[in-house]
């Protein structure tokens, strides 16, 4: 029986294809208030894998727009009361739910401190939509496993649309629509000779750089998540620092390489490792020494690095079955968490 984390991996494509039809009037709208209001900076409000998606849309910011972007722990405005000082910056909050009382009470509390706010949600109407200046239907659909996949996604599908719009960057606004299209050819990537490699690991790396580091986060939350393995997400250069001295045949890494400029050092850290008698598969076809997964390269250096999270999302949910598991149910965690 297919599990519902595979039917909404499976929808990926057509979530995508929805969000981009439905909240096109919003993005707009978002779009424009940033030309008007041309924040000097930005800062996220996200947890889990919503944080994932802030970082990629970090970077995507920074590397497009120039602006820096910071990420504002929730609990300062839950917990603390901290009162920020947001005049002239923006803020991009994310929540599946939309109501997560610290992501809800941070928002808020960037609103009421100057910033134009962006809250990009899978529930409207929500108390985050209502803390925001600015709201974005996630369009996802139903999502009923505990680990989110098409959310996630959609989540950067949404932020990608609309930093396009706010900078008139043509080449990322043709890239984001054409998103559906590729991520059909990436539901139907197999990753599948992974399992045998990663048979008897008890632990692994994934590895990243730029807005492939978000992907690497998201793709060790999943491990954790759905399969109970431990693993943890290095920038390719930091791994060097200290990680590194773990890696070795029963210590296996995954490095996502993106079509962008940090492709060639990610490759050169997968095939150095891989030399030194670690298993390192890699998402890059110039890699000589690492296992090559097949990937979907979008033509954009951005939309890329957000493409390879699909494949990865088939194969963990396969790994995790193999292992006699249930990804829809992850041991000790529920499908809203609602934190303070």
């Amino acid at each position: 029986m297919q599990t519902n984390m595979r039917r909404e991996i499976n929808e990926i494509p057509e979530a995508a294809a929805r969000l981009l039809a439905n909240s096109a009037g919003a993005i707009a709208a978002a779009g424009k208030a940033l030309r008007e209001r041309d924040p000097q900076f930005f800062v996220t409000v996200a947890r889990g894998s919503s944080d994932h998606a802030a970082l990629f849309l970090k970077y995507a910011i920074e590397l497009t727009a120039g602006r820096p972007v910071a990420s504002l722990g929730p609990s300062l405005a839950s917990i603390y009361g901290a009162n920020l000082k947001l005049g002239g910056g923006a803020a991009i909050a994310i929540s599946q739910s939309g109501k997560s009382p610290d992501i809800v009470a941070m928002a808020d509390g960037a609103t009421k401190g100057g910033a134009i706010s962006i809250a990009l949600t899978n529930t409207l109407p929500s108390p985050l939509a209502d803390a925001c200046t600015h709201s974005l239907d996630l369009s996802a659909g139903p999502e009923i496993s505990v680990a989110a996949t098409k959310s996630y996604v959609n989540s950067i599908v949404a932020g990608l649309a609309v930093l396009a719009e706010w900078t008139g960057d043509t080449a990322l606004d043709r890239a984001v629509k054409d998103l559906p299209e590729q991520f059909a050819k990436a539901v139907a990537l197999d990753w599948s000779e992974l399992a045998g490699d990663l048979r008897d690991a008890q632990s692994l790396y994934v590895l990243g750089r730029g807005p492939g580091l978000a992907i690497a986060s998201e793709a060790a939350l999943k491990f954790k998540e759905t399969s109970g393995m431990h693993a943890e997400a290095y920038s390719s250069a930091e791994v060097l620092h200290g990680p590194v001295a773990l890696v070795g045949p029963a210590f296996p890494v995954i490095a996502l390489a993106a079509r962008d400029a940090a492709e060639a050092s990610v490759t050169g850290m997968a095939d150095s490792l891989a030399e030194r008698g670690a298993y390192v598969g890699i998402t890059a076809a110039g890699a000589k020494s690492a296992r090559k997964l097949p990937f979907v390269a979008t033509g954009h250096p951005i939309t890329d690095a957000l493409a390879l999270i699909v494949p990865f999302y088939g194969f963990v949910e396969a790994w995790s079955r193999g292992k006699g598991l249930d990804p829809d149910k992850p041991v000790n965690l529920k499908k809203v968490t609602e934190t303070r």
